[in-house]
């Protein structure tokens, strides 16, 4: 079994954090097909919140890398709670962060402790937030709990309203 110790956040709250076996965060995103006149890819922000909502760090971003002169990032700040937490703060697109947008259907993702903020992230109680708005359409935020460096397999779900489906977490 591999083991990933967070020296980084450790050493920053200055309490030596607990060694978390590596695993990987699957999340199944549904995004509906919805029947309006004018539809448009949503714009998509998954990150990670303490239980308190104080921010953790960021999984993707998904935007509309095709535009010309980056004009895909002037829509960014209509993701509102993910903006004000993180986003106002970079500069987008962000490599391994950024991703086009994608179509209405069910979309798996596969975060690893090797590669993403999970590698730095002390066990304990979580949020996965996943934060959806489209242009000339609605704007939606799921909350799914997650326990991190549990034993065994973890999975949660919550289920949007209309903007987005189902979330679910799997952590192996």
């Amino acid at each position: 079994m591999r083991y990933v110790l967070p020296v980084a956040i450790s050493t920053l709250l200055g309490t030596p954090a607990a060694l978390v076996p590596a695993a990987d965060l699957n999340v199944k995103l549904e995004l509906p097909r919805l029947n309006v006149a004018e539809y448009h890819r949503p714009y998509i922000a998954v990150w990670i919140e303490k239980r308190d909502q104080s921010f953790v760090g960021n999984l993707t971003v998904w935007q509309d890398l095709k535009k010309r002169n980056n004009e895909g990032t002037r829509w960014l700040k209509d993701l509102r709670q993910w903006w004000r937490k993180s986003g106002r703060e970079l500069n987008m697109p962000v490599d391994g962060l950024s991703a086009a947008t994608r179509t209405a259907g069910e979309h798996s993702l596969t975060f690893s402790t090797g590669n993403s903020v999970l590698g730095q992230l002390p066990a304990g109680e979580y949020q996965l937030m996943v934060e959806v708005v489209r242009e000339a359409g609605g704007r939606e935020a799921v909350r799914v709990p997650f326990t991190w460096g549990g034993k065994g397999e973890f999975t949660a779900k919550a289920q949007g309203s209309r903007e987005i489906g189902t979330v679910a977490v799997q952590i192996k």
